[in-house]
């Protein structure tokens, strides 16, 4: 691959996974030429058979996260990354949020609230966090931001509505929006999988550059 720097993913699980979840998008994303960070969420998930995985912020009951939290988990991904861009080659120009779930949700609240920092956003199977584009002033900043949203009409623990109910509010903020539903549950299927891979190359890492 040479020395760098390099395109950047950096990838946050969803909630129940682990660091390991998404690190097997990497030998696709950018002909994998990208460095892809997948750092681990600091909440353990325990159930009484045994530990089941990890999340970025504690649910109550509801299932409902409050926003000190949310805002926490953003800080130490912040902070995690960083620290990669001092250890690894990160093109600063080109880091790139991907986030399954709570993962998306963690990214949407990084990704729209400092747009500067990051090339583009892919959301799979998530939703914007309650309260955040309400706080959030749309700028020049959020139209040069690429977003891709992928959404499965079967998921049965991320309703789709929940990602059209996003699809309102990304518009509203005038990113640069690509929407996808396909007939699958909370996952990534095949042809997800490849449209992931092309609005990568095509609106983030390539982009054609008009004269």
């Amino acid at each position: 691959m040479g020395e760098g720097p390099f395109p950047t993913v950096l990838a946050l699980h969803g909630w129940g996974a682990s660091a390991h979840d998404l690190i097997g998008l990497a030998p696709v994303l950018n002909g994998g030429e990208a460095l892809v960070l997948s750092p681990q969420g600091p909440v353990g998930i325990r159930t009484p058979q045994g530990p089941i995985g990890y999340g970025w912020y504690p649910l109550d009951e509801d299932h409902h996260a409050s926003p000190a939290e949310v805002t926490r988990a953003s800080e130490s991904v912040l902070a995690f990354l960083d620290a990669a861009q001092e250890r690894y080659p990160v093109d600063p120009r080109k880091i790139v949020l991907l986030g399954f779930s709570q993962g998306g949700a963690l990214a949407f609240d990084l990704a729209l609230r400092d747009c500067s920092r990051f090339a583009g956003l892919a959301a799979l199977s998530s939703w914007i966090p309650e309260g955040l584009t309400a706080e959030i002033q749309p700028d020049s900043t959020h139209q040069n931001l690429p977003v891709l949203v992928v959404h499965g009409t079967e998921d049965p623990m991320v309703p789709v509505d929940r990602a059209r109910e996003s699809r309102q509010q990304l518009t509203a903020l005038g990113v640069a929006l690509t929407y996808r539903e396909y007939e699958m549950g909370h996952e990534i299927c095949a042809e997800a999988l490849r449209d992931i891979v092309t609005w990568l190359d095509e609106k983030v890492l390539h982009p054609i550059q008009l004269a």
